[in-house]
């Protein structure tokens, strides 16, 4: 008898599963998930929204595959949507295998981008196997994955570039040429970047093993990609003795989210914008200044476009933006020095909280300090904690909750507070200041009482003006209880997938069909089976709710 189930019948299987999901308030869905991934209150990862590009990203920056799948709980809670991971391919194996983030002949960073092969898995970050481990752990919170890809180049060590490279074509590098100019677009996409093997990027068969290579990894459980040195491979419409089509033949692909890192100095970022997301540099450079010198304007907060002419035609919805990223940490800017994890946490509520562009969170090293470039020094490890600190989880779940709604951003006090308003539905205000401040500002906040979600302050709307105050340095996060994000409708575990598969899953199981190897398809001793089939969570499967419904169907 139990074989006997209709279509019609899973139709309103499914239909009745998401009836009863619907009877849960926000308040017991959000508990729930708390439940598997973290016991906090003020964060849950329920309320991820469902596009990239909608939410805040988490740069774990030489983090391994394993140490990015134990903290997937935490990043979901502190309210990520995504993770980016450095370069995952085959790279040179430097200072004999030395696990240092940077210390003469014992490791080196920049080691990950420095590709021998296009191959997933290396010895800085993991296997493959740990890498679908990785992303398998990360989808079941709702989070995604950016892999950094290196297309650029090879290493600068000829000898340990793989054969496969090196015979993909009769040219699989350029000329060894050197950027002595780098407002010559000729020598920037063609010469050679600090000394590495530029590949031959116009070539039909080195565009195909890249692209084959990023298809693996999509296949493998990635999301999207950031393409590192992006303005060093040639647009299709560049001079036509060196254009390709390079750009349109990788980009040609399944994921959901890629950008490209544009450096200062490429003077068609708008053409590359048109091709994929870019990188706001120049935006968080002046960022970053105004930090150091704790001034801040509304025109600071909010003009992209002020401090390079060449992003004046980019909508700010293509813009990925940070307060600073691996590269000005470690390079030439040393932005390491001018800021401290308050004014980081200060500059993350400014481009988290607007929405408007794809922030990026670099997570600095473990243990480092204005004083300490590299703190514990070890790769692998996770980075240092702000990433997950109250203010920057409050503003990220905020950020969350207003998907779609316009910005206001308002000067409070000149110079020194600024808040960020989206629609009438809540606001973030953001100090600079040496000293506490009293808030008198007009708002499009409803009238009420609001507790700021970061710090626990008090804050007083009446008649249209905002009264409260703000503590020297810090971020106060304000929105009303019933502004919920937006949902994917047939999600019931709030896990950034429809749940109607998992409707059928659970059907066949309950009529004891099995796998070819005769495993039950949902085996309830495993806990991430049993977490997808128990959507109320309370410790029995969902679906036994309605085998009453069931009986009479198939009578």
């Amino acid at each position: 008898m139990k074989k006997s189930f209709t279509r019609k019948f899973a139709v309103l299987l499914a239909a009745v599963m998401l009836f009863c999901s619907f009877t849960f308030t926000a308040a017991q869905t959000a508990s729930n998930a708390s439940s598997t991934a973290a016991s906090s209150e003020a964060a849950q990862s329920g309320d991820l929204p469902s596009a990239i590009a909608d939410g805040a990203i988490l740069h774990a920056w030489c983090w391994s595959f394993n140490t990015i799948k134990e903290n997937i709980p935490q990043i979901a809670e502190a309210g990520f949507k995504s993770v980016q991971t450095s370069p995952i391919n085959a790279i040179k194996r430097g200072d004999n295998g030395g696990m240092c983030l940077k210390s003469e002949n014992k490791g080196n960073w920049y080691y990950q981008y420095q590709p021998t092969d296009y191959t997933i898995g290396n010895y800085m970050l993991g296997t493959e196997e740990e890498f679908m481990a990785m992303c398998e752990e990360a989808h079941k919170y709702g989070v995604k994955i950016i892999v950094d890809i290196v297309a650029n180049h090879c290493s600068s060590d000829y000898s340990v570039i793989s054969s496969h490279v090196k015979s993909i074509t009769q040219k699989a590098f350029h000329d060894r040429v050197e950027i002595s100019d780098w407002s010559n677009r000729y020598q920037v996409t063609q010469g050679k970047l600090t000394g590495l093997y530029d590949l031959n990027t116009q070539d039909a068969k080195v565009q195909k093993m890249i692209a084959d290579y990023m298809k693996d990894v999509l296949s493998k459980g990635a999301d999207g990609f950031r393409f590192d040195a992006a303005k060093h491979i040639e647009l299709p419409d560049d001079d036509p003795s060196y254009a390709g089509s390079f750009w349109p033949t990788v980009l040609d692909n399944s994921a959901e989210y890629q950008y490209g890192e544009i450096l200062s100095g490429a003077d068609r970022i708008g053409a590359y914008s048109r091709l994929m997301h870019v990188t706001a540099e120049s935006y968080g450079s002046n960022l970053q200044k105004a930090l150091a010198k704790k001034t801040m304007s509304a025109s600071t907060v909010k003009n992209y476009k002020a401090y390079d002419e060449n992003l004046n035609d980019i909508s700010p919805d293509r813009l990925v933006t940070w307060v600073e990223s691996h590269d000005n940490y470690c390079g030439d800017a040393a932005t390491w020095r001018l800021l401290d994890n308050k004014q980081i946490r200060q500059g993350w509520a400014i481009i988290a909280a607007q929405g408007d562009t794809t922030p990026l969170f670099f997570a600095r090293p473990d243990g480092s300090s204005t004083t300490d470039q590299w703190g514990k020094n070890t790769i692998g490890i996770a980075g240092d904690g702000n990433y997950f600190s109250n203010e920057v989880t409050a503003v990220n779940h905020f950020r969350n909750a207003m998907v779609g709604k316009d910005k206001n951003i308002v000067t409070v006090i000149k110079q020194k507070v600024t808040m960020i308003e989206r629609g009438n539905s809540g606001a973030v205000i953001v100090s600079v200041s040496d000293n506490d401040n009293t808030v008198n500002t007009e708002t499009a906040l409803p009238d009420g009482e609001y507790t700021d979600r970061a710090n626990g302050g008090k804050f007083t709307v009446k008649n249209g003006v905002l009264t409260g105050e703000i503590k020297a340095g810090a971020v106060a996060v304000l929105y009303n209880d019933s502004v919920e994000p937006e949902y994917m409708i047939g999600d019931l575990n709030r896990n950034g997938q429809i749940d109607i598969q998992d409707a059928t899953i659970l059907q066949r199981h309950l009529a004891e069909f099995t796998n070819p190897d005769g495993t039950p398809i949902v085996d309830e001793r495993d806990p991430v089976d049993f977490k997808i089939a128990d959507f109320d969570g309370d410790g029995h499967i969902s679906v036994n709710d309605v085998t009453g419904i069931q009986k009479v169907l198939a009578q």
